[in-house]
């Protein structure tokens, strides 16, 4: 091994490049610091590279395979569509590339130095960075951890063979006949409707009472619909309990209402969370406060009980989302400048690219009454919208979410096309303190979607004028 005899310095050393590590190092160098970021893997992290990017490409080109054969309606018949898998791979590592380059050129065009290797604390002011057999020595002043997190790996299905994890399932070179997915939430919804699209045999365990449990119930319905329509077995209240591979599948053992059961598929995907890459890092070397589940305690500037070294995104507690990560990185760029600037996640949205697409900002209605809230809600269906119906869809709806004595706006929820484009007018309005009449008064452009959202405003005010008011 060769030992780095001096010390590079540095004002601001981050510990990883995805969406909140890049995120930071490109905020701290606009703020005149001198930045070094280093990642083991690709720039871009996991959501980049095996997370939001290409599970969003694969749902869109489901979506494309999906209309090519059913658009009857409109007058479209096709007939032998088929499906190039390895061809939709290749366009969907384009896309990556693309996005990747993107990010290395903003990081060398803010002056960020790039450090491709893994990093390991000696103090609270140093780091080595490893590449290979070989390490180089970093003092820093400030430090942002931001080093994701990985798919948690269940002791009775390790990931291997055709027990996969999402990242696998996203680089399958060919489509599945049949796919047995454990885990409802928005991973395994995601990817399991998209390979049923393409035409694989789909079966979701769910341990909780519904899939999505994070979402209201009268959003949910819309896509456990959608699922079934998509051929799509769903058992919520179930628990797996093993698998046995084979050259060709795997067997997997399930227990639905206290009843044993059995299936065989192809693949086995298992989608039941996240957890946090700081175990290999030496924070308890240097005295760096963690919990039982591994997550780094911060203040509201992301700062850690080491007052120099800062964490954000999946590494701290609080939902793993790529655009909370870049919204902590910078905060703490901004901190570490000597900046005021501190967390707010009072209206951070939460989306599903689902079928239809989910979005919510805010606090749902049974959220806002739990609080002790007097409730003014509205709701508008995308079955009443021109520009929806043109769009050949129907389902879904927007629903707002207001302080019924000041016309506040609490919270938001849509389901249905575009829903994560559209969430963005509602968590605006939060951010603002803006009111139902705030956004009424709004001239919105017609025929749009968007529209979708003054009509459930007026709803909620008694004034909407294309919904028969009780």
């Amino acid at each position: 091994m060769v030992v780095g005899e001096f010390s590079t310095e540095v004002d601001v050393l981050v510990i990883g490049a995805g969406p909140g590590g890049y995120v930071a190092a490109i905020r701290a160098a606009q703020l005149g610091k001198k930045v070094v970021v280093v990642d083991r893997d690709e720039l871009g992290g996991v959501c980049l590279n095996r997370g939001c990017i290409p599970s969003k490409a694969l749902i869109s080109a489901a979506h494309r395979y999906e209309e090519m054969n059913h658009s009857d309606d409109m007058g479209f018949t096709a007939e032998g569509v088929k499906v190039d898998f390895s061809k939709v791979q290749s366009w969907k590592q384009g896309i990556v590339k693309k996005l990747t380059g993107g990010v290395g050129s903003l990081l060398k065009g803010n002056g960020v130095e790039v450090i491709k290797g893994e990093a390991l604390f000696v103090g609270p002011n140093e780091a080595r960075i490893y590449q290979g057999n070989e390490f180089n020595r970093y003092k820093f002043n400030h430090c942002i951890i931001a080093t994701g997190s990985r798919p948690i790996e269940l002791k009775a299905f390790p990931f291997g063979g055709r027990i996969l994890s999402s990242t696998e399932a996203l680089a399958l070179e060919e489509i599945p006949k049949s796919m047995v997915v454990i885990g409802g939430g928005y991973i395994g919804i995601e990817l399991g409707q998209t390979f049923a699209k393409f035409g694989t045999k789909v079966t979701i365990i769910e341990g909780a009472d519904q899939i999505l449990p994070l979402f209201e119930s009268e959003i949910v319905r819309w896509v456990q619909r959608k699922l079934k329509k998509d051929g799509v077995e769903v058992y919520t209240k179930a628990k797996a309990l093993s698998a046995a591979q084979t050259d060709t599948g795997v067997a997997v053992k399930y227990e639905v209402g206290g009843e044993e059961k059995e299936i065989t598929a192809e693949y086995m995907l298992v989608t039941v969370g996240r957890v946090p890459n700081t175990d290999e890092l030496g924070l308890d070397e240097i005295g760096l406060k963690k919990d039982e589940r591994g997550y780094i305690q911060v203040d509201h500037q992301g700062r850690t009980n080491i007052e120099n070294v800062y964490a954000i995104g999946d590494v701290v507690p609080g939902p793993a989302l790529a655009h909370k990560a870049s919204y902590e990185g910078k905060v703490a760029a901004e901190a570490i400048a000597g900046h005021a600037s501190a967390v707010d996640y009072k209206c951070i949205p939460a989306i599903v690219f689902s079928d239809p697409e989910i979005a919510s900002v805010g606090l749902s209605e049974t959220e806002a009454k739990e609080k002790g809230c007097t409730v003014a809600t509205g709701k508008f269906n995308y079955a009443a919208n021109g520009r929806a119906l043109s769009l050949n869809t129907n389902e879904g709806f927007v629903k707002i979410v207001a302080d019924k004595e000041s016309g506040v706006v609490l919270g938001g929820q849509i389901v249905g096309p575009g829903a994560p484009d559209l969430i963005a007018e509602i968590g605006l309005a939060i951010e603002m303190g803006a009111t139902l009449e705030d956004i009424a008064l709004t001239i919105h452009a017609h025929p749009t979607l968007g529209e979708m959202v003054a009509e459930a405003v007026e709803n909620a005010l008694g004034q909407g004028v294309h919904t028969i008011q009780k």
